[in-house]
């Protein structure tokens, strides 16, 4: 056999898998066995197997065996022309946070599920209300937030954005006011159209939300509601102090409004940079539901913790509110559905969360920590537990142009025009500052390590230094 003859045979189980005849998750014959098939030496096997999973084809699970690996999102370069480590593509714009581990964590919760008998209890519609084992196993995960949340309130979305619009549904009627900070998630920008609400941009500070600009908005014009992240805010990074929170609650209070509080990024919060488990005493950060219990809906979502390909989301609503907001999630088809719900509940339950939330504080802080260092000197504001920093550019830069010549380098970043919003009366967005969001959890150590040098030395030169020759 020639010295090459062993990436032909890769090439043929490449192209099988491209062609859909070899499934991802399928399991390979053994080496021994593949060998006998295709007349070739065990040695020759290995090597053919070394081959695809450094093209990242398979994966091999000690004692189990070797697997077809499921495809990349978006495709790559031809499965017989591996990529070389650190070309191609550089997602710095989505935060979908993975480690290692996750995967043979979750697989191993998953096998219980899929006995005929809890299968098809699992494939049953699901109520807002879940399952009582469900509501059980969701408060136990709050109450790691600094609530002691009642299980009889607590509903299921199919995710976080769907928390969100429910909740929203459920406050705040078309055309009245909603108060939010003045950089803000996205996202709520696109609910709030949907829904006829009309959001009011308030001012932040280093603790987060002003109260000041809550008292000033609702002389102006009454607000109905707020929607506030108190803790690791999108895209700021602030994190509100127990004794603003408890300032905004009095507000809340004062002037008779509601409050929708998103916690997605709150699991990160739990205690220094890079600890596993909470430190004793950080409970004391407690929820701004915490504070103002019956003017406050908390939305959360499963899909940072665990996965975004299965999701789902959580939301505490006071008892005065619970049986409106399941309406709006039957009524707008936000409900999760069984299977996933039972998913997340064995997670939940047999420490495979907790450990998987654990590795991804670990990887928050790393890649924390290799951002300051491959962009000191850069005005850059981060927690150094968030999965994402704020970058405000040279004076010499418009975020644009910088998105520009980072695109050029093949790298995606959100301007900061994408989280702001619009004063009452104007298109668009309201004014932005010169400044990016960086997502540091989609991309790989290697990439970050080649990208984020790249954009300094971008942000180092002028403008027009960027164009191409």
């Amino acid at each position: 056999m020639t010295a090459d003859e062993y990436q032909r045979i890769a090439d043929t189980v490449a192209g099988a898998i491209a062609a859909g005849r070899l499934r991802p998750g399928e399991r390979l014959p053994t080496q021994r066995a593949f060998a006998r098939t295709h007349r070739i030496a065990p040695s020759t096997a290995t090597r053919v197997y070394r081959e695809l999973a450094r093209r990242g084809l398979t994966v091999g699970e000690v004692g189990r065996g070797t697997y077809v690996r499921a495809a990349q999102h978006p495709p790559g370069p031809a499965l017989a022309e591996p990529q070389a480590a650190g070309a191609g593509h550089v997602n710095l714009e989505l935060n979908y946070p993975a480690v290692p581990e996750q995967s043979a964590l979750l697989a191993d919760g998953l096998a219980p599920l899929l006995r005929p008998d809890t299968l098809a209890a699992a494939l049953r519609p699901s109520a807002p209300s879940g399952t009582a084992a469900a509501r059980t196993a969701a408060a136990g995960l709050l109450t790691g937030l600094g609530l002691r949340p009642d299980p009889d309130h607590l509903l299921f979305p199919g995710n976080g954005r769907q928390a969100l619009a429910g909740a929203l549904a459920t406050l705040v009627p078309p055309g009245a006011r909603l108060g939010v900070e003045a950089f803000t998630y996205p996202m709520i920008k696109g609910i709030a159209a949907r829904l006829g609400i009309t959001l009011v941009p308030l001012a932040t500070d280093g603790q987060g939300l002003c109260p000041d600009a809550v008292r000033a908005a609702h002389r102006t014009a009454p607000l109905k509601a707020l929607y506030v992240q108190p803790t690791l805010h999108n895209p700021l990074g602030t994190t509100m102090p127990p004794a603003r929170r408890a300032e905004l609650a009095g507000t809340l209070e004062d002037l008779d409004i509601w409050a929708v509080e998103d916690a997605v990024w709150a699991f990160l919060h739990g205690g220094p940079p890079g600890a596993g488990r909470a430190a004793p005493g950080s409970a004391a950060l407690r929820p701004l539901a915490a504070h103002a219990p019956d003017r406050t809906i908390l939305v959360d979502s499963l899909s940072k913790r665990l996965a975004p390909g299965l999701t789902v989301g959580l939301a505490l609503a006071p008892p005065s509110h619970t049986d409106r907001l399941a309406a709006a999630l039957r009524s707008g088809g936000w409900t999760a559905t069984g299977f996933a719900l039972e998913a997340v509940t064995r997670w939940m339950t047999d420490g495979s969360l907790e450990r998987i939330v654990a590795a991804k504080r670990r990887d928050a802080a790393a890649r924390q920590a290799l951002a300051a260092e491959l962009l000191d000197g850069q005005d850059v504001r981060a927690d150094p537990r968030a999965y994402f920093l704020w970058w405000q550019l040279p004076s010499r830069w418009r975020a644009e142009t910088f998105l520009a010549a980072a695109a050029r380098r093949s790298i995606a970043l959100t301007p900061a025009a994408a989280f702001a919003v619009a004063a009452e009366g104007t298109q668009g967005a309201g004014p932005a500052p010169n400044a990016v969001r960086i997502a540091l959890a989609g991309a790989t150590f290697d990439q970050l390590s080649h990208a984020l040098p790249a954009l300094a030395s971008i942000a180092r030169g002028a403008p027009d230094d960027t164009l191409p020759e």
